[in-house]
Parts: C-alpha cells; sequence; structure tokens
C-alpha cells in the first residue's frame, strides 16, 4: 500500500489548508500532503513535501495518527496517511500555480469543502490527541465515504 504524509499547521488559533488548482483532488481544501519515495523516511518524506509544496522548513513536528484510505473500483489508490502535527517552520506560505492558501479560525473550520473523513479525525487531532488510527472506505465513482472505523 502506498505510504503517504499529511500536515496539520495551526498558528494563533488557525489551521492551515489549501485549496488546489489542479490534478487531483482540485477545488477541494486540503492538507500539505505526498507520497513517499523509495529511498526516504516517512518523516523526510514529511520534509520534503513541505518545502516541495508550500516552500516552507519544517523545524519541529510529531506523528500523531495514521489513517488507512480504501478505494472501492480503485486499489492503487489505497494508502496509509501518516499523520504529522506541524509545530514550528520557517519560510512564508505563498499561493502558487498550484494551491491557494487559507487559515481558517479554528471554530469555523470548513468541513464541507473538505474530505469527508476529515470531521471524523481532526477534531481528536485538534483536541491533543496523539495516536489515532482509523480505516476509512471510499466508493471512487462518486467519492462518497461509505463507511469507517475508528481504530485507535
Amino acid at each position: 500500500m502506498q505510504q503517504t504524509t499529511l500536515a496539520i499547521m495551526v498558528k494563533s488559533w488557525k489551521i492551515f489548508l489549501w485549496e488546489k488548482k489542479r490534478g487531483f483532488a482540485k477545488w477541494v481544501l486540503n492538507w500539505v500532503w505526498g507520497k513517499q519515495e523509495w529511498n526516504e523516511s516517512i518523516d523526510e518524506c514529511m520534509i520534503r513535501e513541505a518545502k516541495e509544496e508550500i516552500w516552507i522548513e519544517i523545524k519541529k513536528m510529531q506523528k500523531v495518527g495514521i489513517l488507512h484510505f480504501y478505494f472501492e473500483g480503485k486499489k492503487e489508490y489505497n494508502q496509509d496517511v501518516h499523520l504529522f502535527f506541524v509545530e514550528k517552520w520557517d519560510g512564508k506560505i505563498i499561493e502558487t500555480e498550484e494551491i491557494r492558501p487559507f487559515w481558517f479560525d479554528l471554530k469555523n473550520i470548513p468541513y464541507e469543502k473538505m474530505w469527508k473523513d476529515d470531521i471524523i479525525w481532526l477534531p481528536r487531532i485538534l483536541d491533543w490527541e496523539k495516536n489515532i488510527e482509523y480505516n476509512f472506505f471510499f466508493n471512487f465513482e462518486n467519492w462518497n465515504l461509505e463507511k469507517w472505523e475508528k481504530l485507535i
């Protein structure tokens, strides 16, 4: 199964999300996310993806959980998503050809514009829980979240 990373970034009671302008999940509010390369650890993957996608250098991060995604009819999309809470970074996040950045108040997170699973696991992370784990099962044709299981 593909190994991927996801960065949860919070600063001054606001959470960072971005809107992708092209490709997979275009126009969905999402996270800094990426696939692990063959020659890197999962931590190195998170650091590289942040540098490539939003031009920041992560200074402090903590792994807080893992999500297992299963896509009916598209097994090549199945993935383990390693969640990282990014506490410190250098650099300024700017809009690029690929993404439009947003900072949302923690009390007004636009879950309706995000992946359907985010509303299930993100509140636990924002309550400072660590080591969460879920299985999520999606229908690839209509991107519906069919079912989910809390493991930890």
